[in-house]
């Protein structure tokens, strides 16, 4: 756990990793391009606890956006700190089709 700018944190602290686009997928999945220019899949289904059940609506999981780096949804009140996402997160190529 860490803090920063008075916000708590789970998890250890990577220096410098912050999501620059989140893009809402089927099923609950998102694919994440992070500041070092790594795309990755992350599974929000996986996610445990009251604070995220509002991601079951596919409305609000939709409505995503992105503040200071760290995903959010229903305007602040549900968000993944970006370590997170990228430690349980998984590489994403993307093949061309000739």
């Amino acid at each position: 756990m860490y803090i920063v700018d008075d916000i708590c944190y789970a998890g250890e602290k990577t220096e410098g990793i912050k999501v620059k686009e989140a893009k809402a997928m089927r099923g609950g999945m998102l694919l994440v391009t992070f500041t070092t220019g790594e795309k990755r899949l992350y599974d929000t289904t996986l996610l445990k606890g009251e604070a995220f059940r509002p991601l079951r609506d596919n409305k609000i999981f939709q409505n995503i956006s992105i503040f200071h780096g760290v995903i959010t949804w229903n305007n602040g009140e549900i968000d993944i700190a970006p370590e997170t996402v990228y430690a349980d997160s998984y590489p994403y190529d993307t093949l061309e089709v000739g």
